[in-house]
């Protein structure tokens, strides 16, 4: 008959990195928080950075979870994104259009206003000079048909 000899693992047998094991009837390990605050010893905890903090917090969710909020976030983050891309290179081509189009355009127009404007005051001073002009005429023709009446018939 075969004897079986159960050989255990030097691994299983060390103790892990962690906190250390808790038994149920160990009162020792449950102290008062206020002296574990006052320790040098945790002086090197305080020293963490927010990124490894933030790298800490990764253990507090679940995997699915966390993968979910992850899909989640680079979704909005690839649509934000390209919103304000698209935004941006929009904005450029209608900024540029309305400066390559618009100001020679409105140059144009003032130019073609400034023409009007000058037609329209020669056109008043034709007119004023007509109105003189034949005023001038008329009273010219009343002060020589006045002198002819005056005049004795000959």
């Amino acid at each position: 008959m075969v004897k079986l000899q159960e050989v255990e693992d030097e691994h299983f047998t060390q103790d892990q990195p962690g906190p250390p094991r808790v038994e149920e009837n160990d009162d020792d390990y449950y102290t008062d928080t206020d002296s574990e605050i006052t320790d040098d010893e945790d002086d090197a905890d305080l020293e963490e950075t927010l990124a490894d903090r933030l790298a800490a917090l990764r253990d507090v969710l679940p995997p699915k979870q966390r993968a979910a909020l992850s899909n989640t976030f680079n979704t909005t983050y690839s649509w934000l994104r390209s919103g304000l891309l698209f935004g941006g290179k929009s904005l450029w081509v209608i900024s540029t259009s309305a400066l390559l189009l618009g100001v020679p355009w409105a140059l144009a127009f003032a130019e073609e206003q400034q023409m009007i404007e000058m037609e329209k005051e020669m056109k008043m001073q034709q007119s004023a000079n007509d109105l003189l002009s034949s005023g001038a005429t008329s009273a010219i023709s009343q002060q020589l048909g006045q002198q002819q009446a005056a005049r004795p018939a000959l």
